[in-house]
């Protein structure tokens, strides 16, 4: 436990930040969810801290997470993504990022609310760790769901881990610890 925190973040300022600031905060906005998902789909194989660390040059090599304009990238786009050392320079994890996008339009353009079908996969309200749980879950029955359905929908990079990740990121599951400070602040979150 680092200073009362959940012991993931260690001491890097930036970590520390985003644990203090974000973690586990009910996330409910469609195209933050997007971009949240893209984001732990480029960390698949990294640390998350390296990710973290390339977020604002990522987001601005992505015009924002903008799906309308993310959905419209050609391979003049690829290229230029594949040539920006400020990325994640994979090139599957750019397409999967594009083909991100495009999903999101479609769910869109069908009245879906991506921000909706996501939440369902807990009931709508964040899950609460239960007291006195020690350690952290790789995955549950809701993140291996909620992956079988993403990748149902064509999204690549979010197996149950990867969607875990996400879920405990967005606040779809509030995983502080006890002693951590943000367990009760974040509790009393609903994010609706």
């Amino acid at each position: 436990m680092t200073a009362g925190r959940c012991s993931w973040c260690g001491t890097d300022p930036l970590y520390v930040a985003y644990h203090d600031e974000e973690w586990g905060v009910p996330e409910r906005d469609p195209r933050a969810l997007w971009e949240k998902l893209a984001l732990d789909g480029m960390q698949a194989g990294l640390a998350w801290i390296t990710i973290l660390r390339k977020r604002e040059t990522i987001r601005a090599a992505f015009d924002g997470f903008d799906p309308q304009k993310v959905a419209r990238y050609d391979d003049s786009d690829r290229e230029r993504l594949l040539a920006d050392p400020g990325i994640i320079r994979s090139r599957a994890k750019i397409d999967a990022t594009i083909r991100g996008a495009q999903i999101w339009l479609e769910m869109r353009d069908r009245g879906e609310d991506f921000s909706g079908w996501l939440w369902d996969f807990v009931g709508g309200a964040p899950i609460q760790r239960a007291p006195g749980v020690d350690g952290f879950l790789a995955e549950t029955p809701e993140s291996v769901a909620m992956a079988k359905a993403l990748k149902a929908r064509g999204f690549k990079f979010c197996g149950p881990v990867i969607v875990y990740a996400f879920m405990q990121a967005t606040g779809m599951v509030n995983d502080h610890v006890d002693a951590c400070f943000r367990q009760a602040e974040v509790r009393g979150m609903t994010g609706a």
